[in-house]
């Protein structure tokens, strides 16, 4: 039995393993943000857009 805990621990605890879980956590976190930014008239970049302009404005 504890050769089997010994080899599940170094199989699912490297750190390579964990390296790429980070990889791919970053991955899906450029995706997400890639897709708010992008999608749709009502989008986070129309509403971004809209208040450098706003602050534009007012510094003028």
């Amino acid at each position: 039995m504890k050769e089997i805990m010994e080899y599940l621990k170094v199989r699912y605890c490297s750190e390579k393993g964990q390296g790429i879980v980070e990889y791919a956590l970053i991955l899906a976190f450029v995706v997400v943000l890639a897709i708010a930014l992008s999608s749709g008239d009502n989008s986070l970049s129309t509403k971004i857009k809209a208040v450098f302009t706003k602050v534009s404005g007012q510094l003028q």
